[in-house]
């Protein structure tokens, strides 16, 4: 009789291993549909579905966006998978304290709007979303982390198809809508992402990944369909910014190359006849892609802009209608609101800053901006060299659109797109050291795909 609480010790020995793999598998199936959700479920796309997420009315649950609770259920299975909450919450925190100091940032601004009586689920999908993706999504091990990132080339591949067949077809799958309004003769494609300059943004932050990681599409002719296919259907999208950003970045990049190569760097006789094959072929298409039209739409865009100068230069005055003490502690919502409707800036500021001045005040703004850096400084150490170049278009794409003033997840797109598609190299030093010369073993944060 005394062997048998052994035995039965023995049998159940297994299942906290098996239950912690099946927590594990969870979490990452959750991280996965969030993923896929941020890049294919938009706010204009849950409007169609009548489930009021910009709109009035409606229910709580239906102001936060799908990928949100898919994070916020994956990070609760996070916690409790070890059987210690509080444990693994300051582990996580400690690794990454950055982290920490962001939430306090979101959460000084989540107890002014509290105060104010303004709808805090904006600040929830907008803020507080690419937090918990950077959490949860750093504690994966790399296997889990595989199958996220071909989801993650599938949507984006998928919304560059779509993209082109709205702009080809002039029919779009989801209505373009702000808020309660629908926005009809927009030759501008959208996808599922929503708006065009979401779009852009996101396939400009893309072809940056592609260009300066090769290890995210290994064979080089694929590598390449996949840059110029990606990059042309910018123009399709119609984001002058992005457009124009990822241009000067590759042109930067491409000088950069030159300018070595002719101080004496080597470089293969076969790559440097393939370039110039490349070239004059690249040449060749967008002289006919021009000569028949195609792209005479995102000219027009270059050549008259339909006002956008005029609503960033109303967005710089309507600062001025405000004292300096709803400047700094932020206006009433009301007066705000409508003050901004007199300005014509109904549809929104189309600065990031200035938007949230007039929203929160210069204060909570300047703890916010503080609290993104922090943010990004996480992001940014555990990510490749070439991320600097999409926080730069992140800088760029926030301070000419409203970007993430808004209720929006354009944040987290930017977030996932960073940490997934550019984590940084390792470089190891080997257990034991072979004769003569020692190497150093490279080996990436996570597989290459």
């Amino acid at each position: 009789m005394s062997f048998a609480p052994a035995r039965s010790a023995e049998m159940l020995a297994p299942r906290p291993a098996v239950l912690i793999q099946l927590i594990n598998a969870t979490i990452a199936g959750l991280v996965l549909l969030a993923v896929a959700g941020i890049f294919t479920i938009s706010s204009a796309l849950l409007t169609s579905w009548k489930v009021h997420y910009i709109t009035s009315g409606g229910s709580f649950y239906e102001k936060l966006h799908p990928a949100t609770y898919f994070m916020l259920a994956a990070l609760f299975l996070l916690v409790i998978r070890n059987g210690d909450p509080i444990g693994d919450l300051g582990r996580m925190f400690s690794e990454a304290r950055l982290l920490l100091f962001y939430l306090l940032c979101w959460a000084w601004l989540l107890v002014q709007m509290l105060a104010t009586e303004q709808p805090f689920t904006v600040i929830i999908d907008t803020f507080l979303l690419p937090l918990l993706f950077c959490i949860v999504l750093w504690q994966l091990p790399p296997p889990q982390r595989k199958p996220i990132l071909w989801a993650l080339h599938l949507v984006i591949v998928s919304n560059i198809v779509i993209g082109y067949y709205e702009y080809f077809s002039g029919h779009r799958l989801v209505p373009l809508s702000l808020g309660d309004v629908v926005v009809l003769g927009e030759w501008r494609a959208s996808a599922l992402l929503g708006h065009p300059l979401t779009a852009s943004g996101v396939v400009a932050a893309y072809v940056i990944a592609l260009v300066f990681r090769p290890a995210l599409c290994p064979p080089a002719i694929l590598r390449l369909v996949l840059i110029v296919f990606s990059l042309a259907s910018l123009m399709a999208f119609g984001g002058r910014t992005s457009l124009v950003t990822v241009l000067f970045i590759l042109g930067g990049a491409a000088a950069i190359r030159v300018f070595r190569i002719l101080r004496g760097e080597r470089v293969s006789l076969l790559a440097v006849t393939a370039a110039i094959c490349l070239l004059f072929m690249g040449a060749a298409a967008i002289f006919l892609a021009f000569d028949s039209g195609i792209f005479d739409k995102m000219l027009l865009r270059f050549s008259s802009d339909k006002g956008s100068a005029m609503t960033r230069y109303a967005a710089v005055n309507l600062l001025s209608h405000f004292d300096w003490h709803e400047l700094i502690w932020g206006p009433d919502p009301a007066r705000a609101a409508a003050l901004q409707n007199a300005v014509g800036l109904k549809h929104g500021v189309e600065d990031f800053w200035i938007s949230c001045i007039v929203q929160y005040g210069i204060l909570s703004t300047i703890v916010l901006t503080i609290g993104l850096a922090g943010l990004f400084t996480e992001i940014l150490k555990r990510a490749a060299g070439a991320a600097w170049l999409i926080l730069l278009l992140v800088i760029i794409v926030a301070a000419s659109s409203v970007s993430f003033s808004s209720k929006n997840i354009q944040l987290a797109q930017f977030a996932v797109l960073i940490t997934l598609l550019l984590p940084r190299e390792r470089t190891m030093a080997p257990a034991s050291q072979p004769r003569g010369r020692p190497r150093s073993v490279r080996a990436y944060a996570w597989d290459d795909a």
